[in-house]
């Protein structure tokens, strides 16, 4: 039997009153019923992240790098503000480094009207950086039409199983790649 492919349920929202816990949630309801995924959800919320870059990495970074590390694949859920995603999210990702290289990230996004591709354009760019490769499809959720719920549309519960179809490929020839050589950037 093979070993779950590690997915790390990234809510990328701080805010208070967000939407961003409730849809990360509907998400890992869908990927829950997948016996070869062991799904992990880590809430920015919970993590007290220092207001500036320090010299040292505080305990809470240190526990959010591990987090990262031990993941073999990511879903982060991004809200759209202001046509981008948000700051607290980028000081996250921007904590750790070479445990994003060479694993899979994909999005699930959220917001009024543009369900949050323009948050998503960014965080491609920004993850492509960190030597990670993000999965095309993107589950994109128009506030506007409401959350989503397990009563939601099929179109939703469709776009979410294409996006954990292509994370569960590239989770899996990544990892067997980084067993066979390790990545070097």
């Amino acid at each position: 039997m093979m070993t779950p492919l590690r997915i790390a349920v990234i809510i990328g929202s701080t805010r208070e009153g967000r939407a961003g816990d409730r849809v990360a949630r509907w998400f890992v309801d869908q990927a829950t019923p997948h016996d070869d995924l062991a799904v992990t959800v880590v809430d920015l919320s919970e993590y007290d992240f220092p207001a500036s870059y320090p010299a040292e990495p505080t305990a809470s970074i240190r526990a959010f790098v591990r987090e990262v590390g031990r993941a073999e694949a990511f879903v982060v859920v991004t809200p759209e503000y202001n046509h981008s995603f948000p700051a607290p999210l980028k000081q996250a990702i921007d904590y750790a480094y070479d445990e994003w290289q060479a694993k899979p990230v994909g999005f699930v996004s959220y917001g009024c009207r543009s369900t949050g591709r323009h948050a998503v354009d960014q965080l491609r760019t920004v993850f492509t950086a960190l030597h990670a490769m993000t999965v095309r499809d993107v589950v994109g959720i128009d506030l506007l039409a409401g959350e989503p719920t397990p009563q939601c549309t099929d179109e939703l519960r469709r776009d979410a199983a294409v996006l954990l179809d292509q994370l569960r490929w590239w989770g899996l020839a990544l990892r067997d790649g980084r067993a066979a050589r390790p990545y070097v950037s």
